[in-house]
């Protein structure tokens, strides 16, 4: 059975960019999560400031008793009472555990930023070089498309010249050949092109809607930045370096807090209410209160807190090992993106003259052609290098565009 077929296609969602990226900040599923890691962390602050606060209670009660061995002092065995209470406790001094868990919580706090920022410049950098490879992979399709529109006129030529008597068999096979040879490349090419889409529309969670970009891959050139002025600006932006300093901080307080276990605490703890007794056939009420300062002192655990104070202290250099490594990471990651972005520029450079070339290399070949003074080989030769050398600009300009990006990205300014 036929279907029916819609009365209007659905046109694609067309994107420059800026407004991919736009769209990404909105809806990437990583920043989504480094937006609830941030209310995670929002949610243990508020819980380890609650230690440094009084807390309230109320205690209600009301209880019945039997005791046999009471019927010689009342005529009843039962006895009633009903009790409420409001209680607090506050803590006085804990020996700095209190405080180095809130100062802790408050750097979570700075963590969350981090992550959300480098959320925020991975997601930039994903979306944008998915989108260069769209681009990519739109013009490589162009290319195979005329690539194959000539391959076609030049067998239409063939056929005309063979039918007025001026070229051979051979030539005509040989241009049918060439046409179905340049097939296969067009339709790996529009493959290439929704494979692209879709890891752009992927990267931007826009689940089954269609999308297409526009824009060209192009770009100005970039002054050169030298190791020393990005890696200084990778030491004072990378969000990974800020947010392992924060974590050694972090470490840092809970050696603190392992240090107290052993310590002495003072707390502050009372209690007012009213309470009802009905005892031995005699009932009375009437207000309660108490008040006192309570100390605690566990100058003895087996060494329990020694231990936990060298595992602290264990993290705390392991985090600062991880510092240290992270940071000569990304000093090579500096070296890196410095050294792409270089190469990229090169090769543009070089293929720009060569596209030039090829193409008056193709002029000249097919002029000849027709006036006789080429063969059919040559004019397929001058073909395929222009090919050649228009898709090697066009993937080059792609990876200069990615590594302009990709440098950014490692010194940590990309969408600042």
């Amino acid at each position: 059975m036929l279907l029916a077929k819609p009365l209007y296609a659905v046109e694609p969602r067309i994107l420059t960019l800026e407004g991919a990226v736009d769209i990404a900040l909105k809806q990437n599923r990583d920043l989504l999560r480094a937006r609830e890691y941030a209310n995670y962390v929002q949610g243990r602050y508020v819980e380890e400031r609650a230690a440094a606060l009084p807390h309230f209670s109320i205690d209600a009660s009301a209880t019945v008793a039997r005791d046999d061995s009471t019927r010689l002092l009342a005529p009843t065995d039962r006895q009633y009472s009903r009790v409420m209470d409001l209680s607090v406790s506050q803590a006085l001094f804990t020996w700095g555990k209190i405080g180095a868990a809130i100062r802790a919580a408050e750097v979570g706090l700075k963590t969350a930023d981090d992550q959300l920022r480098l959320y925020r410049q991975a997601a930039q950098r994903d979306v944008s070089v998915a989108f260069y490879d769209v681009l990519l992979a739109k013009e490589l399709g162009r290319l195979a498309q005329q690539n194959l529109e000539q391959k076609k006129r030049l067998q239409d030529e063939a056929h005309k010249r063979f039918s007025a008597g001026v070229a051979t068999d051979y030539d005509v096979l040989a241009a049918d050949v060439a046409v179905e040879n340049a097939r296969p490349e067009v339709i790996r090419t529009e493959n290439a092109v929704r494979t692209a889409r879709d890891r752009l529309r992927f990267l931007l969670a826009l689940d089954s809607e269609d999308i297409d970009v526009t824009g060209k891959l192009e770009a100005p050139p970039m002054k050169a930045e030298t190791y020393e002025t990005a890696f200084a600006a990778a030491e004072q932006h990378r969000p990974e370096l800020a947010d392992i300093r924060h974590r050694v901080g972090i470490y840092g307080e809970l050696v603190t807090i392992a240090a107290a276990e052993n310590k002495p605490r003072l707390d502050l703890k009372a209690g007012a209410g009213l309470h009802y007794l009905d005892t031995y056939g005699r009932d009375e009420n009437g207000a309660a209160w108490n008040l006192g300062v309570y100390l605690s002192f566990p100058f003895f655990d087996g060494l329990k807190t020694s231990g936990k104070v060298q595992q602290a202290r264990s993290d705390l250099r392991t985090k600062e090992i991880e510092a240290a490594k992270l940071r000569d990471s990304i000093a090579l990651e500096t070296r890196n993106a410095l050294n792409g972005v270089r190469e990229a520029s090169e090769i543009v450079s070089a293929l720009s003259g060569t596209v030039r070339q090829a193409e008056r290399l193709l002029q000249m070949a097919e002029k000849g052609y027709e006036y006789g003074v080429k063969i059919r080989l040559e004019v397929d030769d001058a073909q395929l290098n222009l090919l050649q050398a228009q898709s090697n600009l066009a993937r080059a300009q792609r990876d200069y565009l990615s590594s302009l990006v990709n440098l950014q990205w490692t010194m940590g300014i990309l969408g600042e």
